[in-house]
Formats: C-alpha cells, sequence, structure tokens
C-alpha cells in the first residue's frame, strides 16, 4: 500500500473551514454529530480505576503530539487485541512507571480502533477542555497525546491506523480550533527522541494536508472561534534524534518533565 493510498482511504467526516487562517467550527453539538470518530471508551476496554482523577484544566490545547508505543507491530488487528494493548499500556504506566493512570489522552492501535486513554479524555474533549496527561515531558499542560500502537523507525503504519489518525487529528482540530499546519507535531520535536519513528515522523506532513482537506468539507453550520494563541514557550523547540536511544517496551522517550507535578 502506497502512503498516497492510505490518505486517499481516510473517510472522516470532521473538521472546520479554514479562514484567513483562523478555524470556523460549528457549536460543540454539531461538532460531536459531524465530526467524533468512534472512540471506545474507558469502560470499553475495562480499565482500572485511576489512583486520583486527572486534572483538567479550562482551556483548549494548542498542538497534537503523535507517538507511537514502541512495542512490535502486531498483526492482530482486531478490537479485542486494540483493548488488550490499552490494558497493557496502563498497567506499564502505572505499576511501572508510578503514574495515576494511563500518560496519553488517546491510543489508536494498528487494526485503527480508537480508545480514550487518562481518564476525563473523552468528555474533556467534548467541552473543548484539556487533561493534563503524562506523555511529553515538559509540555503536558498543553499539549494532548495519541499513541499510536507499533514501532515505525522503518516499517509503514498500516493503513487502517493512518485513516484513524487523519480522523482523530481532523475532529481535535475541529473543536479545538487548531490550524494543522502547526498543530500537529511528532513528540521529537519537543523530546530528544525518536519517537514516532523516522518513517512515521515522515508521513506527519501529509497527515496536516489530509486533515486540512477534510475540515475543508465541512458541511454544516459554522461559528466563528478565535484560533488558539500558541505561546513561544510552547512552540516546538526541535531537539534532535538521539543515536542510541534505549530501547524498552512501552518508553517512547521522555514523558514527564522535572519540573511538573506526579502525574
Amino acid at each position: 500500500m502506497t502512503r498516497r493510498s492510505v490518505f486517499r482511504g481516510a473517510a472522516v467526516v470532521a473538521g472546520g473551514v479554514l479562514v484567513g487562517g483562523a478555524i470556523e467550527v460549528g457549536d460543540a453539538s454539531s461538532a460531536f454529530a459531524a465530526g467524533e470518530p468512534a472512540i471506545h471508551h474507558r469502560g470499553h476496554w475495562n480499565a482500572r480505576g485511576a489512583k486520583y482523577r486527572a486534572t483538567v484544566l479550562d482551556k483548549r490545547p494548542d498542538h497534537i503530539v503523535v507517538h507511537h508505543t514502541a512495542t512490535t507491530n502486531s498483526t492482530d488487528y482486531s478490537r479485542y487485541h486494540a483493548f488488550r494493548l490499552s490494558r497493557a499500556i496502563q498497567r506499564y504506566h502505572m505499576d511501572h512507571n508510578g503514574w495515576s493512570d494511563v500518560g496519553q489522552q488517546l491510543t489508536i492501535s494498528r487494526g485503527g480502533h480508537i480508545m480514550e486513554g487518562r481518564n476525563r479524555s473523552l468528555l474533556a474533549i467534548r467541552r473543548r477542555e484539556h487533561v493534563v496527561g503524562a506523555h511529553t515531558a515538559s509540555h503536558n499542560s498543553h499539549t494532548i497525546g495519541i499513541e499510536n500502537e507499533g514501532s515505525y523507525a522503518s516499517a509503514t503504519p498500516p493503513g487502517a491506523l493512518m485513516v484513524s489518525l487523519v480522523e482523530t487529528c481532523a475532529w481535535l482540530c475541529y473543536v479545538y480550533g487548531l490550524d494543522p499546519d502547526h498543530a500537529i507535531v511528532g513528540h521529537r520535536d519537543y523530546n530528544f527522541t525518536s519517537c514516532p519513528g523516522d518513517r512515521l515522523y515522515s508521513m506527519l506532513p501529509e497527515v496536516r494536508r489530509s486533515v486540512r482537506s477534510r475540515l475543508a468539507e465541512l458541511q454544516a453550520r459554522v461559528r466563528q472561534l478565535a484560533p488558539v494563541d500558541i505561546a513561544v514557550e510552547h512552540r516546538p523547540s526541535h531537539p534532535g534524534v538521539p543515536q542510541n536511544e534505549r530501547r524498552e517496551l512501552y518508553y517512547h522517550g521522555p514523558a514527564v518533565g522535572e519540573e511538573e507535578a506526579p502525574l
């Protein structure tokens, strides 16, 4: 499957219309009716109870950070496998890392199944609020993280995963009033890591273009939502990629900064 066919297969009804650099979006109810992809909430995949409720900020995030899980590239594309993946990630984050819950807000399996991660994430997105996660060191207060199952240093992500990634990013850009050209970044844009892998990272320009295309297809009433003002300190710093990054299951690079509270 070519990269072009991967993106051509995306069937997304989401987004807003980009007008003069700002994004017009519908009200909450129309946004979710038109643009919310099929997301399995925590109850679907039988999540454990978090150690404590996630912090919810009454503001919109300004970046969407794309990760990979640094796990094997499974050929099991079933929903059963996807749910088992979410439980395994939660177990690792809570029991190994000592975090309160799953680090990222959303997870996408290689079969294209989208799962809610950290507690309260789905409701916060619907309310245009932000759940503080643990996925991008020193930038968790203003970024929302999407974990994509697999390792993509050289392997190409499955088409189903890429379709769901575009769909998810389009929805998030719609809800939060984000410009995909600036909002969608890779983990390595903020932290010293190879995540989300050279191959997936190289595909992000196509992801941005596909998301922009989906936003332009919105066929619903819209109202103006001022674009998110990106603070200078929130902009990606492009710290580079390590040559000999540690290889460990579910480890994709720095997730929590020293100055950040326990997450």
